[in-house]
């Protein structure tokens, strides 16, 4: 197949999509702050926050229970999936109209490469009329940013939100990157950035222009990786059929840890975190796994499979948490906690049973 002439992608993320969508099917809850997510009474997590909820601090991830003291009267929502991947299906439909390279990165978000279909002079006609299209036929608000790389269309989505277009025109990848902030940058958490900023490196820009040496040096293969996302010149293609094998998250600590309630509460954060990301998805792991690294770096994996499938926060911690238990040693310090689940299936049991 000839190369296309020029690279052009976009990046569609539906504003507050399971939020949206509440608010969409149930016109009572239009203006009101509201949180789509698990149980108060148990360790409910908000998956969905609406702007208006927004307003008071409260986000996705974060426990049902600080949302309700942040702001008692908020409504609160059991999710829907079904009809969030309903509503999902409908705006895939849409954005594949447009142009067959579609990667959905989860029910609400996908990149869209229009490289072959759209020339140059037409990229705002087109993204607004895939805005205009979404609205009208589903009633719901996509953000849309574009760029040559999926760096920059996923940064300028992140920026024009919400209901917002923000397209980089080929040629000023630079010009836009440079002066954002090091964090905006895709594979730069907490702790990278950290590192970076540390060595007066706090833009993209002043990444870019970084000492590949260097970069290697600290952050492994990941730091030339780094270099090129932050200099506009990232090769990644959109690809339609990504399959999702394992959603995992971990946090390096800022000190090491060997007191049993401060690592438990730290893991329930981060089967928080996968729980979230999982509903997201739609997806149901068999298979619970820890990742943990001592002081001295030494670093390895525990898991637990189980005949039935789950999605739920309380069941992903307290496997992990368990996992983990069987670790602890006295004197024993941990730097890296990690939680993860795979092995997916569809189910919609929650209830885990260990297999032989």
């Amino acid at each position: 197949m000839p190369r296309a002439p020029w690279r052009y992608i976009l990046h569609a993320d539906l504003d507050a999509f399971y939020a949206s969508v509440e608010q969409l099917d149930n016109p009572e809850y239009r203006g009101l702050p509201l949180v789509v997510g698990g149980s108060v009474s148990g360790r409910g997590v908000v998956a969905a926050a609406s702007y208006e909820a927004r307003k008071y601090g409260i986000h996705s991830a974060m426990p049902m229970r600080t949302a309700v003291r942040l702001y008692p009267e908020i409504v609160q929502v059991l999710p829907r999936f079904s009809r969030y991947r309903e509503v999902s299906g409908q705006v895939m439909g849409i954005f594949h109209r447009l142009t067959p390279l579609v990667e959905p990165l989860s029910l609400d978000e996908a990149y869209l490469d229009i490289s072959r279909q759209v020339p140059s002079d037409m990229l705002e006609e087109v993204a607004r009329g895939l805005k205009a299209a979404v609205k009208e036929e589903t009633g719901l608000v996509i953000t849309v940013g574009g760029g040559s790389t999926k760096t920059i269309s996923k940064i300028a989505s992140q920026l024009a939100k919400p209901d917002g277009l923000m397209l980089i025109k080929p040629g000023d990848e630079r010009s836009f990157l440079d002066p954002l902030d090091v964090d905006l940058l895709w594979g730069v958490g907490p702790k990278t950035a950290e590192i970076l900023k540390h060595h007066r490196i706090k833009t993209i820009g002043e990444l870019a222009d970084s000492d590949l040496v260097w970069l290697s040096r600290t952050f492994g293969k990941r730091g030339p990786e780094l270099k090129e996302r932050a200099s506009g010149l990232e090769q990644d293609r959109v690809e339609p059929f990504r399959e999702t094998k394992s959603v995992s998250s971990e946090v390096t600590l800022p000190k090491d840890v060997g007191e049993r309630t401060a690592l438990e509460k730290k893991m329930e954060e981060l089967a928080q975190e996968v729980a979230v990301r999982l509903r997201k998805e739609e997806l149901r792991g068999k298979t619970i796994w820890v990742k943990l690294r001592l002081a001295d770096f030494t670093t390895f994996t525990r898991q637990q499979t189980f005949n039935s499938a789950t999605d739920d926060a309380e069941t992903i911690f307290r496997v992990a948490r368990d996992l983990m238990r069987r670790e602890l040693r006295p004197g024993l310090e941990f730097r890296l906690l990690g939680v993860g689940v795979t092995n997916f299936q569809e189910s919609s049991q929650l209830t885990m049973f260990p297999t032989e």
